[in-house]
């Protein structure tokens, strides 16, 4: 059974995979780049492919090696992830980079046990690099593989629970071919994302639907198990824009707790009045225009933000030695990490 799967995986691969992305280019040794796999996989993680094409290109163009990425700033590393969201991702790339530069040659360590040593890199993402860099026999389990195995093998429950999560890793590791294990692995995440999908799979599509009980049954809809929906509460803050006459903005850096943590963003209060109190630590003041308020959603919780624009404001000096402020142009702010929907808004203006 686990031989003519893969089988059949991989030869409806050759036919309608994946096999043109950015981050599958072959070097002289015909191996897949560890550095660009590992990139890939971390900005794959809860975001669609189409939308981390562009980032990927970007962020190896401005930092194409290991070494790059370990010797590049923070914020550099930041601006360059700025829009694609869960910023915890960057800062553990770039920490794992440090990493590797200081402890491993400079390069990811091709050692199962060392790269789950290093930070952002789990079991799945390990075995990624393994399977698709150096071909060797690790499996994955992102969501599209979960999701696959769960409708394939008829598996009822959670996949996050233990249980359900440990019996999946099994039959993962269990249907792995004997050879080219980094095309199976691109065509499993394949299949999971173009023909296996959440809602409307297109069975017909399927080159192992023969063997799939979710299919046989009629389980597709409702395998993978679902957890209850959960609502999402709604956070208010008001975001202060002050503007000088030169154009610049006041950003601030946020703390190391929360989210956009590290992050430059604007300076933020409870209300108006409590933002026009705020604001006018920082500057001498004119007036007050609100912009169009707008709600921007985390995985968690949704934040409504009321954005004021306090215009050619006079900065004041006992400010000026702050770390965590920074008078910024629109060019400055290209290389910093701003939170997507501050940078929209400040372009807006």
């Amino acid at each position: 059974m686990n031989e003519p799967f893969a089988e059949r995986l991989l030869h409806w691969f050759d036919q309608h995979g994946r096999r043109n992305l950015p981050w599958q280019l072959h070097g002289a040794d015909g191996r897949r780049d560890a550095y660009r796999v590992w990139l890939s996989e971390v900005m794959l993680q809860q975001t669609q492919v189409a939308t981390v094409i562009p980032y990927f290109q970007r962020f190896t163009t401005t930092l194409p090696t290991l070494a790059d990425l370990a010797r590049a700033d923070e914020d550099s590393v930041l601006a360059l992830w700025s829009g694609l969201g869960y910023y915890r991702r960057a800062r553990f790339l770039h920490q794992a980079a440090k990493r590797c530069l200081a402890e491993h040659d400079g390069a990811l360590p091709r050692d199962i046990d060392a790269l789950r040593s290093l930070p952002g890199i789990g079991r799945s993402t390990a075995g990624a690099i393994l399977a698709q860099a150096h071909g060797e026999r690790f499996a994955i389990l992102d969501g599209n593989v979960k999701r696959v195995l769960t409708r394939y093998h008829g598996i009822h429950g959670d996949p996050a629970q233990a249980a359900v999560e440990k019996q999946l890793w099994q039959l993962a590791e269990s249907q792995l071919p004997s050879a080219r294990l980094a095309d199976y692995t691109q065509a499993i995440m394949d299949l999971g994302a173009t023909v296996c999908t959440r809602a409307q799979p297109a069975c017909s599509d399927c080159p192992v639907r023969r063997g799939c009980v979710a299919h046989r049954d009629g389980l597709t809809d409702q395998l993978p198990a679902t957890r209850p929906g959960k609502r999402i509460p709604t956070r208010q803050t008001v975001m202060l824009v002050l503007r000088d006459s030169q154009g610049r903005v006041l950003l601030e850096r946020r703390g190391p707790q929360g989210v956009w943590s590290g992050l430059w963003s604007l300076p933020e209060a409870s209300d108006r009045d409590a933002g026009w109190r705020r604001a006018a630590e920082f500057a001498r003041l004119e007036d007050v225009h609100a912009l169009p308020p707008f709600t921007h959603v985390f995985s968690h919780y949704k934040l409504a933000v009321e954005p004021l624009l306090y215009d050619d404001v006079a900065p004041l000096s006992a400010i000026a030695d702050r770390p965590d402020l920074r008078w910024s142009d629109a060019s400055q702010r290209e290389a910093m990490g701003l939170p997507a929907p501050v940078r929209v808004l400040l372009n807006q203006l």
